[in-house]
């Protein structure tokens, strides 16, 4: 490697990167590159480049390495990188490259980050379609059957009783004993329609049991209204006559 040509090649760089090019020896130096293309609210990348020239330079490719100073890289990433570089470089062997290398870097940066930030608005596309299915699924409720109707009320009756027994529980133990007793007598008492009920039954056995004919009010009426008619056909004669 001729030390003119490496000279030569610095000060261009020098001139086209005053802020970004860091010269560590006379055979290496760091570049720092960014995209090209910022996206609007991506997150930002910026790299370190360095670059060591070997003895036969340009003929040899130089050795490359990638570092990140703001934002993150994966190992991937940064392995798929350096290997388009180097690809790079190879179609570049007897030149010097080091700014074809960097404005390549730059450009692989800005494809980085405009796939980083499509595959970001993919992503809150899918997380919305899926909120909104949650949504129409929990509005949209389950559809209601017989089968899933009876479930639900066996459910809901065992639920409810069990409610009560518990809220019987709770007001027996605030009470006396002598209170607990009454609450249990007036408890088991018959309602009113079952009191009815009952006596209504105890009736007809008793005139069953005593062989005591059942009266057919039909008959009664029919009868009557014979002898009515009866008497009103009778003429009644006075001593006039």
């Amino acid at each position: 490697m001729s030390s003119d040509i490496l000279l030569e090649e610095f000060e261009v760089l020098e001139s086209i990167y005053p802020t970004e090019l860091t010269k560590l020896s006379e055979k290496d130096v760091v570049i720092d590159a960014e995209p090209d293309d910022l996206v609007d609210g991506a997150d930002p990348l910026r790299v370190t480049l360095r670059v060591s020239y070997p003895d036969g330079y340009p003929d040899t490719l130089p050795t490359l390495s990638l570092d990140s100073d703001e934002g993150t890289l994966t190992d991937y990433e940064v392995s798929k990188l350096l290997s388009e570089l180097n690809s790079v470089g190879e179609e570049n062997l007897g030149m010097a490259m080091t700014f074809t290398l960097v404005s390549h870097l730059r450009e692989q940066l800005s494809a980085l980050v405009r796939s980083r930030a499509e595959l970001h608005e993919k992503e809150e596309v899918e997380k919305e379609r899926l909120a909104l299915e949650a949504e129409e699924a929990r509005t949209r409720g389950t559809p209601v059957t017989l089968e899933s109707f009876k479930a639900w009320k066996a459910k809901f009756d065992a639920e409810q009783a069990k409610r009560k027994q518990r809220e019987e529980s709770d007001r027996l133990l605030g009470l006396s004993t002598k209170e607990r007793e009454e609450w249990k007598r007036i408890t088991a008492r018959l309602s009113g329609r079952q009191l009815f009920e009952k006596n209504r039954n105890l009736e007809e056995e008793t005139l069953l049991e005593e062989g005591t004919v059942s009266v057919d009010i039909s008959q009664y009426d029919r009868s009557q209204r014979d002898e009515d008619e009866d008497e009103d056909e009778r003429v009644t004669f006075s001593d006039s006559d």
